[in-house]
């Protein structure tokens, strides 16, 4: 009866003499990452080509995860296509984008909502990289940034989609939007599902300072569409990754309702086990 005010007075007093040195690594996080994106800035305003500004921008991105002691390990690479592909993931912190550069070839540009695009210098490398902006809220101008995608596709570009299109406080998988597998049926490549682990700890949906702690990229098998129409390709696409991802991410199913949840009859239920950052 008496062991738990003991373990209580205890870990209080850890997470007391904790607090300066997690607040001394969260400023040098920052420092770190203000300083590395500086300079990659700088060298991708100056460098002539997409693809050597595309090595830069992951070069700086794995020299920040491994300075920030946030190691990254990318399991089963090799089944990334050599060819044209689309790689989905779940989105679970505003440090996924810094993960995938690191994690994939410099030959993949990424799909973003188009409100990046208005973050000073963030907006800017963005645009020199060759990222797409897509508008969420005007459905005109989301069409028209819909089709200049489609274009890169069919055009051979491999792309990188986070469909759920946000993250939340709450650990968990969100329905996803068709549009990166509405382009990858028009293109005819194969999607590539990808899980994201660690980066939610690394650095919170719920805000404050970021925190060391491994991150793991795992690629799950490549998905070829099987039905010739390419309406019901990409909700057949869609739904196949989706529950590939949630069978490997080891977080619940957010939704109960929409065109991508489970029947609301269907209880909610985790799926394997998440590995500890």
């Amino acid at each position: 009866m008496t062991s738990e005010p003991i373990e209580d007075s205890t870990s209080a007093r850890r997470a007391l003499l904790l607090a300066p040195l997690r607040f001394a690594y969260g400023i040098y996080a920052i420092a770190l990452f203000l300083a590395l994106g500086l300079c990659g800035l700088l060298l991708v305003l100056l460098l002539p080509g997409v693809q050597r500004r595309r090595a830069v921008a992951r070069a700086m991105s794995r020299a920040f995860l491994w300075l920030a002691g946030m190691p990254l390990s990318v399991k089963a690479a090799e089944r990334i296509p050599e060819g044209q592909c689309v790689v989905v993931s779940n989105h679970a912190s505003y440090l996924d984008g810094v993960v995938f550069t690191a994690a994939l070839p410099a030959r993949f540009s990424f799909v973003i909502k188009r409100e990046m695009n208005g973050v000073p210098l963030a907006g800017l490398m963005l645009r020199r990289l060759g990222s797409h902006f897509v508008e969420r809220f005007n459905r005109n101008r989301g069409a028209a940034d819909a089709r200049r995608v489609l274009r890169d596709a069919i055009n051979g570009h491999s792309l990188v989609f986070f469909p759920e299109g946000t993250f939340t406080r709450t650990p968990g998988l969100l329905k996803f939007h068709t549009g990166a597998f509405a382009i990858a049926a028009r293109a005819g490549c194969p999607v590539v599902p990808a899980v994201v682990r660690g980066t939610r700890v690394a650095l919170s949906p719920r805000g404050g300072l970021p925190r060391p702690g491994r991150i793991e990229v795992q690629i799950l098998p490549p998905i070829l569409q099987q039905s010739q129409r390419s309406d019901e390709a990409a909700v057949e696409l869609r739904d196949r990754a989706r529950e590939a991802i949630l069978s490997e991410l080891g977080e619940p199913d957010l939704t109960c309702s929409g065109d991508t949840a489970r029947p609301p009859h269907i209880a909610h239920e985790r799926s394997a086990p998440a590995s500890r950052p």
